[in-house]
């Protein structure tokens, strides 16, 4: 019984048969790896919220308070505070209502006592003064950007960065336009409450947030002169691509200096960023309908671990597909770019809010809003937690001068690995117009022509004939496994190669 006991219960089932003289070989016995194809569900587990009774808490933002309650902000006007997060479970008993009246908040931030809150017409900070768990004080603190009542005029508010200001994400009025002050700008909120203009360009922002580096990042969304969905850098000066709002450029000028030039229609991403000096390409282009269809909330791994193996990445949730995506990131000549992953699918409706906690769990939030989502309903507060284990997956996806290196999560099976027969790639690009959004275009099939396990046993260099400037290339690693015989829990990557590397000297 203690050989059985050891087994499988496929195994035991097998060995049972054979004892009754049915007779199945048992060297038939499939390895652990072969029973069956790692989940999602096994590295990464979603513990569902329960919210109170009728309260439609369409979860926009997060934010976690020195006493360890998190503040979330709903799409309704609603900040809502829970104790104890991160308890197993989540009772609507741990609910309680801090402030309401807002009007649509999308960013939360803590300071010096203060809950800020961006919302469409500013960014206001709240305070509990005597302690009953409601705010009770409320101040705004910038108001620098014009609102027509257009359904389409959301404002997506970050944390601070490290000179103390507030980043603030303006969609445009509609999709084309801007008929307010500096919608489809970025602005920066500074300490003493100045709001100043700081990148132009932005169509329809889904989520604001930085990496550990502190560099500042958006999501941006198909549409005009968004053939795809994108996560674009947020760098004062810049122009980011949707030229709709450069008529505030003379209401800019002290920070801004001249409007660029208009992008040509029709062009591509790479050709405008060498023609225009102050365009900033897309640092991640998500092929739309593959890796979502509507990017939104931003966050850092800052767990150091406590998430798992990507401390230090980036995450960007979903609202189409109410995923979230992991975006690798690396500089080349100074500049961001990188490779996006499916992560985790499965949560109830469109994810919109995320935030890393302390703890290594990551808060995720969401809306329909009417727009309809795979999850099938109108809102959720959830949290996603690692159980431990360590999934086989491509960590990240670092791009040189003949192709590209992959960095596993655990040691590679040598075999597969240097069989080039385990590889695919294609690559494509979007047409950059004033049309709404884009076919992939421009397609073209590099190969891989060897493929070399590092002295880590962890990396690979793929070795890779016709990369594409300007491209998404699409690296299917079907063939990969680990030194257990594992397959990748996600074989897809996509990188967008704005810029080659220069051979190493």
């Amino acid at each position: 019984m203690s050989g059985i006991g050891k087994m499988n219960s496929w195994q035991a089932a097998r060995r049972y048969l054979w004892i009754l003289g049915i007779g199945v070989a048992l060297t038939a016995v499939p390895s652990p790896a072969q029973e069956a194809r790692p989940q999602e569900s096994d590295y990464y587990r979603i513990v569902t919220f329960q919210t109170p009774e009728g309260v439609e808490l369409e979860a926009t933002s997060f934010q976690r308070l020195p006493d360890g309650k998190l503040a979330v902000a709903s799409r309704r006007g609603e900040i809502w505070l829970v104790s104890l997060p991160m308890a197993e479970n989540v009772t609507s008993a741990q609910f309680q209502r801090f402030a309401h009246g807002l009007h649509e908040p999308i960013g939360l931030a803590w300071k010096d006592g203060w809950l800020y809150v961006t919302q469409r017409t500013d960014v206001s900070r709240l305070k509990d003064q005597d302690g009953d768990g409601q705010a009770d004080q409320f101040e705004v603190v910038a108001d620098g950007w014009g609102i027509t009542g257009d359904y389409h005029e959301y404002a997506f508010g970050s944390k601070f960065d490290r000179q103390g200001n507030l980043w603030v994400a303006l969609c445009l009025t509609g999709s084309f336009g801007s008929d307010a002050p500096f919608r489809g700008w970025a602005m920066r909120i500074t300490p003493d409450g100045r709001t100043v203009p700081t990148t132009s360009g932005l169509r329809s922002p889904g989520g604001v947030g930085m990496n550990l580096d502190g560099d500042v990042f958006y999501t941006d969304n198909q549409g005009p002169w968004n053939g795809t969905c994108a996560l674009k850098q947020l760098t004062p000066g810049k122009f980011v691509g949707h030229p709709g709002g450069f008529r505030w450029y003379e209401q800019a000028a002290s920070e801004m200096g001249q409007r660029p030039m208009e992008p040509k229609d029709g062009s591509r991403w790479a050709i405008e960023a060498d023609r225009i000096p102050e365009f900033q390409p897309p640092v991640i282009l998500f092929p739309y309908g593959k890796m979502g269809q509507s990017a939104a909330g931003i966050a850092a791994d800052n767990s150091e671990g406590g998430f798992g193996p990507f401390a230090g990445q980036l995450f960007v949730g979903d609202q189409t597909h109410s995923t979230v995506m992991r975006c690798a990131l690396e500089k080349v000549d100074g500049q961001w770019q990188g490779a996006c992953f499916p992560f985790r699918e499965g949560f109830d409706c469109g994810v919109v809010g995320l935030e890393m906690s302390e703890e290594g769990s990551m808060f995720v939030g969401g809306t329909n809003r009417g727009w309809g989502s795979r999850g099938g309903k109108p809102f959720c507060v959830q949290r996603l937690d690692w159980t431990g284990r360590v999934p086989f997956e491509l960590h990240r996806m670092e791009a040189v001068a003949d192709g590209f290196v992959l960095h596993c999560t655990e040691p590679v099976d040598v075999a597969s690995a240097t069989d080039i027969a385990s590889y695919r790639m294609s690559t494509f690009t979007y047409i950059f117009q004033s049309a709404y959004g884009s076919p992939e275009v421009d397609p073209t099939e590099p190969k891989v022509v060897a493929a070399t396990v590092g002295k880590d046993g962890k990396s690979i260099s793929l070795k890779v004939d016709g990369l594409q400037r300007g491209h998404v290339h699409h690296l299917k690693a079907e063939g990969l496994r680990s030194k257990d015989g594992r397959p990748l829990l996600h074989s897809d990557a996509y990188y967008t190669l704005m810029r080659i590397p220069q051979p190493a000297k």
